[in-house]
């Protein structure tokens, strides 16, 4: 059975030779994801370019997710840079202070309104929640604080707000000029950093389609105030990112992992799709094999249903980009054994046929021991909501799309296939797909497949058949 849960890998210098990419390919790598927070246009176009050019070298499909940077809060520099902050000591992070003269009392910050965002009592955490802040007072720009945790504190170390509730846009001037980009490059997705609301996915969308960018939405929830507005951060969106870094600084670390299920659960139920990030073979930057505590963690999100678990600085410049994702697709694969079968909207109504044709496609394959589903799809969308019942079997989006096929490679148990109808008898389409089915070795004589298609071919969103097959006995039948 291949594996279902998906893996999307960042690419950087770890992963820039030829052969490393071959290796990723074969060892399963789904999606790249280009990081806009590093590296100049040109490096990330080159590398959009090649790992395209060695997936179809592969014979595989690999979607490209561009990453948006979003709005850098950070303090500035020091003099020296760095300081030693110790517990109950002063010191304060002033927007006055130069980009570049820190010292052991102040230093200067990125976000020049942060002193608006904060008041006496609030909690800043700096450098990923290393250095711990209370704000005593705030006038002119200065905000004035003790020390709660101290440690070394050096240039540029990113500010959270314990709680969230900091105002910068989510979209900067350098992430509509990188939409552009994403666009001209065809990102098939594109991922927006430090979301507050739907209203934020939106404009992303609205600027990244006038573009001319066809590829999805991906909201990546790392502000604790999203949680309060996630559902229609997650209707806005095609897929949601579980960004466990900064959100676990923002709403702490022990409500995190309950917080998590809630939003993988919720995206499921909601049809979006959703990825887990951050973190997850951390280890594996150094190390040739992960901690226990890492394959707990992923087969964890595994089991609770996401479609898909990111590697973040453990591929980009880790020292085992081709091992961590060998090791996901081995922890992946055995969680999977462990899966069963949901009643996932088991008491919905569907709003359109195609989505009714879905979820009978999925009940009827749960329930007869189908061995496949076959959906021919121009948009994905009915794969996508097949793909939301959690199920054992494989479904084949056939398309003669590649954009469809690329974006389906995030769908939890959907594996894109090149199909184009060359036919308008649809009795010789069946035929076709089974063919297809069996010249890959997915099915053999006597197999239940399930096929998913319209009786009007090249018409987006006009699924309206469901036809059961057996293997073997598709040559013989002349008509339906």
């Amino acid at each position: 059975m291949p594996r279902r849960t998906k893996i999307v890998a960042t690419l950087g210098p770890a992963t820039d030779p030829i052969s490393v990419m071959d290796e990723m390919i074969a060892a399963g790598v789904d999606v790249v994801r280009l990081n806009l927070s590093h590296d100049s246009h040109d490096r990330h176009r080159e590398r959009a370019e090649r790992i395209r050019e060695r997936a179809v070298a592969a014979g595989q499909e690999v979607a490209v997710l561009m990453d948006l940077q979003g709005p850098k809060i950070r303090i500035g520099k020091f003099a020296q840079g760095q300081v030693e902050l110790a517990h109950g000591e002063s010191f304060a992070i002033d927007a006055n202070c130069g980009p570049d003269e820190g010292d052991q009392t102040r230093v200067g910050t990125t976000y020049a309104r942060l002193a608006n965002d904060v008041r006496h009592g609030d909690t800043l955490l700096l450098d990923d929640g290393a250095i711990e802040l209370w704000v005593d007072t705030v006038a002119n720009g200065r905000i004035d604080c003790k020390v709660v945790v101290g440690g070394t504190l050096s240039n540029n170390k990113g500010i959270n707000k314990k709680g969230g509730g900091l105002s910068a846009p989510a979209l900067t001037d350098k992430d509509k000029e990188d939409i552009r980009f994403a666009a001209e490059i065809d990102a098939d997705y594109l991922a927006v950093s430090f979301v507050r609301s739907g209203n934020d996915v939106r404009l992303a969308r609205e600027l990244f389609h006038s573009a001319g960018g066809r590829g999805g939405i991906v909201a990546k929830v790392e502000r604790a105030e999203s949680l309060n507005d996630i559902d229609d951060i997650i209707n806005a969106s095609d897929a949601i990112m579980v960004a466990r870094g900064d959100l676990g600084v923002e709403i702490g670390d022990a409500e995190l992992p309950s917080v998590q299920k809630r939003l993988i659960s919720r995206a499921r139920e909601l049809n979006a799709v959703v990825i887990t990030a951050t973190q997850m073979m951390q280890s594996m930057i150094e190390s040739p094999i992960p901690t226990r505590a890492e394959v707990f963690d992923v087969a964890n999100a595994v089991l609770d249903g996401t479609d898909a678990v990111m590697l973040s600085a453990e591929s980009s410049i880790g020292k085992n980009p081709v091992k961590v994702v060998e090791a996901l697709d081995r922890i992946c694969l055995e969680a999977e054994k462990a899966v069963t079968r949901s009643g996932h909207r088991i008491d919905s109504v569907f709003g359109r046929v195609d989505e009714g044709i879905a979820m009978a496609a999925m009940y009827t394959a749960n329930h007869l021991g189908v061995k496949a589903i076959a959906a021919l799809t121009e948009t994905g969308s009915t794969v996508k909501w097949m793909s939301r019942i959690s199920s054992g079997i494989p479904i084949y989006a056939m398309t003669r799309f590649q954009e469809t096929r690329r974006k389906v490679g995030l769908f939890r148990g959907v594996y894109p296939v090149a199909f184009d109808v060359a036919s308008t008898d649809i009795h010789e389409v069946n035929r076709e797909v089974i063919e297809v089915l069996l010249a890959d070795g997915t099915v053999q004589n006597g197999d239940l497949v399930i096929i998913t298609k319209g009786d009007r071919s090249g018409v987006e969103g006009q699924t309206n058949i469901m036809k059961i097959m057996r293997v073997g006995e598709h040559k013989l039948l002349a008509g339906d």
